[in-house]
């Protein structure tokens, strides 16, 4: 069997700049693995492990070698029985850099959706890789793949009291300042939408909560988080936890999203969430 998986992202970058992202070890150490050896020529070792890299290999396991070789356009390297080419291009906006991925897999993944599986991998990478270049450090949060309860953690402090807070999660008027969609919650019922509607595959779906598991007035928030792709795949489960500080003057908003299937599951949702949080502390500032 043989996969091919496509993706082009657009990075907050030059290709120069990306390409030193993509080949110098101490930055790949940063937001793609967490071992590195990098030898920068055709034929050289483009070696990582560690418990960041996808199924967790030792050291003895990293025997990947640099296939194409040319700075500032192409980088490829083999992976175990696959091949992952990198092609760079200035994209449609100054100072920015257009990806081109393409990942050939020659072997059966022991996954029932593997390019689903491949597609959420890469999300997590460039999401990560995409904050980095940004400068955004707190975003960069390498997976954890030897770790047998794959999640997502955010964290922010707010300077308002906790029911302030709670208020701007479950109000859609002020929920939509920060979720860019339509929301609708009926507590009584215990529903609740983000009102996300997208394409993917050429099918709309919809995104976001649609139940409330729990309720703990100023104090927490657990709903459902189905999986856009399909009801065949497992639906995971998003926690919002306040804390008061400062006798009850701010807040700390602590969010979980646990339950996904395997550790890719957790695809760039770690850099979206934290994108959310931003926006909600900037909306319950404002209102």
């Amino acid at each position: 069997m043989t996969l091919e998986f496509e993706s082009t992202v657009t990075l907050p970058a030059e290709p120069a700049r990306v390409f030193q992202a993509l080949t110098d070890e101490r930055e790949l150490c940063v937001w793609f693995a967490e071992h590195v050896k990098v030898e920068a020529r055709r034929g050289g070792a483009y070696q990582f492990w560690g418990k960041a890299t996808f199924g967790a290999p030792s050291q003895p396991d990293a025997t990947q070698k640099i296939l194409e070789f040319e700075p500032g356009k192409r980088l490829a390297f083999g992976w175990k029985k696959s091949e992952v080419h990198y092609a760079l291009s200035d994209g449609e906006k100054p100072g920015t850099t257009a990806l081109a991925l393409r990942h050939l897999v020659r072997d059966e993944l022991p996954f029932t959706s593997p390019r689903h599986v491949i597609d959420d991998l890469w999300k997590l990478n460039f999401a990560n890789l995409a904050a980095h270049l940004n400068g955004r450090a707190g975003a960069v949060v390498l997976a954890d793949f030897a770790s047998p309860t794959p999640e997502v953690r955010c964290a922010i402090e707010i300077d308002a009291a906790p029911a302030r807070v709670f208020r701007a999660l479950l109000v859609p008027e002020l929920m939509n300042k920060w979720l860019f969609g339509a929301a609708s919650v009926d507590t009584g019922q215990r529903s609740i939408s983000y009102g996300w509607k997208y394409d993917y595959e050429g099918k709309p779906v919809l995104g976001g909560p649609t139940k409330i598991l729990e309720l703990v007035e100023n104090e927490k928030l657990v709903t459902d988080w189905p999986d856009w792709r399909g009801a065949d795949k497992p639906s995971t489960r998003v926690t919002w936890t306040l804390e008061a500080l400062d006798g009850g003057k701010r807040t700390r908003v602590t969010l979980v999203h646990d339950g996904f299937e395997h550790m890719v599951g957790r695809s760039d949702y770690q850099q979206g969430w934290a994108g959310f949080l931003e926006g909600l502390r900037d909306v319950v500032a404002a209102y």
